[in-house]
């Protein structure tokens, strides 16, 4: 039998505030457990929640990125469920009244093509708190921390078909949370998680399969291999005759195996009902307006400029246009250089590589965009060649200046003086005299092969400095007169 996957995925998205979404709690990572947790955070009798205005525009921030209606009045819910993390024995969230309705993402495939994955809706509610298993004998410690921190669970449809659709889509959803400057989506620190809904059903059915909900899978190699584990788990269970049970399941990377948490009923069992402490959020126009207005360029729109302005093939603007931070240090070195097309080379090549030699992010490296754009502007004058501009990058990555100041230090200008590089080829040519003849009593295919030796030769000969289009020019003018 043929099977088709359906996905649907859950994706939690720390919001970047300052303080909590309810109370004055401080949300930095890291601090020492239970020290950013307050009497509100806590569930005190007595306490108030009061909603944090930074995490409303943000969320709305969100919705008009993704072309999403904004409510004009969404509601907090208490979603009622014991878990020790929890002290308040209810988790605050929207539940009928969320404050991001309907949109859509477009993502990019691996074979160039386009898919459009619906927004069902994204809500805001607060994070609960942490249980750590590890050095208690035996108990379970409890950080509260977390607890309160603003989160924006942005809802799919159940559009995605393949594991490989699904990472797309979270790597969309990662970078344009981030391009909005609305949560960092470190993905190890849990600023970005998801949960994933897999469920299959025979080709051509239009019914959907019985899903099961994978938590909390937090790197984008981990979401494809739990999907991909947990639709070969669904497949070769029915076909063996047994039925899917809704459930929630956790992914263990290190069985590369989903395994069974809880069963899951349906969503009444947590008795949603308005939270009495909080009032309905009523959004304005004018401040949509002020809002909107905000909004950065989106990854899809710098792609499209990147391909449109810089003539760049889809596939580099799309590298290029990953990240906000990796976008601005490409146009700011192709502002100081004044050429797109090797700009990007040297980003995509040469840096990239650098920078994963190194696992370093683009905002720690060691060579700036002004001085990559420096070095690219003296291959562009002839002053180095492509090659020993590779000697210089390497002395700009160690920490030995511009660009200007290692090639007048280390004497790597390039040579362009064609008397100077006749000079230099006659003495070549003369030490390989034997070679000339062969060379010149060869047809045309051995030639080819023959003429790389005599440019390898020149080239050790001026030590990498002489200018290889020249070399090339009058190369080819002495061996054929």
């Amino acid at each position: 039998m043929q099977w088709e996957t359906v996905i649907g995925l859950e994706i939690h998205a720390q919001l970047a505030t300052q303080s909590k979404i309810f109370s004055g709690s401080a949300t930095t990572f890291g601090a020492e457990p239970n020290t950013q947790a307050s009497l509100v955070d806590l569930g005190m009798p007595g306490t108030l929640p009061v909603l944090n205005a930074e995490a409303v525009r943000m969320a709305c921030k969100f919705g008009l990125a993704v072309d999403a209606e904004i409510a004009g009045q969404n509601v907090f819910a208490r979603k009622n469920y014991f878990y020790p993390d929890l002290p308040k024995g209810y988790q605050t969230s929207q539940m009928d009244h969320p404050i991001v309705g309907k949109g859509f993402l477009d993502i990019t495939l691996e074979d160039g093509s386009t898919r459009r994955i619906g927004i069902t809706r994204a809500h805001l509610e607060e994070d609960a708190g942490k249980s750590l298993h590890e050095d208690f004998h035996g108990m379970s410690g409890i950080d509260l921390n977390r607890a309160g921190t603003p989160l924006l669970e942005i809802v799919s449809e159940p559009d995605i078909r393949s594991a490989k659709e699904a990472v797309a889509y979270v790597k969309a959803m990662h970078s344009l949370v981030r391009y909005l400057g609305i949560c960092d989506g470190n993905m190890a620190e849990g600023s970005l998680r998801c949960d994933c809904n897999v469920s299959v059903r025979p080709k051509g059915q239009a019914e959907f399969g019985t899903r099961a909900e994978i938590k909390n899978v937090n790197s984008f190699r981990f979401i494809e291999k739990a999907i991909n584990h947990e639709v070969q788990r669904q497949i070769e269970l029915i076909e063996d005759g047994g039925k899917v049970v809704q459930e929630t399941r956790l992914y263990d990377p290190n069985k590369d195996e989903t395994r069974s948490m809880r069963s899951k009923e349906e969503a009444n069992d947590y008795r949603y009902f308005p939270c009495p402490d909080l009032l309905p959020v009523v959004i304005e126009q004018s401040f949509l307006d002020e809002v909107r207005a905000s909004l950065p360029e989106l990854p899809v729109q710098k792609r499209e400029r990147f391909e449109r302005e810089f003539d760049l093939s889809a596939y580099d603007a799309s590298v290029l246009s990953a990240s906000r931070e990796l976008a601005d240090y490409f146009e700011q070195v192709n502002n100081t250089c004044g050429d797109a097309k090797l700009a990007a080379n040297w980003v995509m090549g040469e840096l990239s590589s650098l920078l994963n030699k190194e696992g370093l992010e683009i905002e720690q490296s060691p060579v700036s965009a002004e001085q990559l754009g420096g070095m690219i502007l003296r291959i562009r004058d002839n002053t180095i060649s492509g090659k020993i501009a590779k000697m210089v990058f390497e002395a700009m990555a160690a920490g030995e200046g511009s660009a200007d100041e290692i090639i007048e230090k280390k004497g790597l200008k390039q040579v362009t003086d064609s008397g100077a590089i006749e000079a230099m080829l006659d003495e070549v040519l003369a030490a390989n005299a034997e070679q000339v003849e062969q060379y010149r009593a060869s047809d045309e295919a051995k030639r080819g092969k023959m003429f790389g030796f005599f440019v390898g030769q020149a080239m050790k000969a001026s030590k990498g400095k002489a200018n290889p289009g020249q070399v090339n020019q009058l190369l080819k003018q002495k061996l054929e007169g």
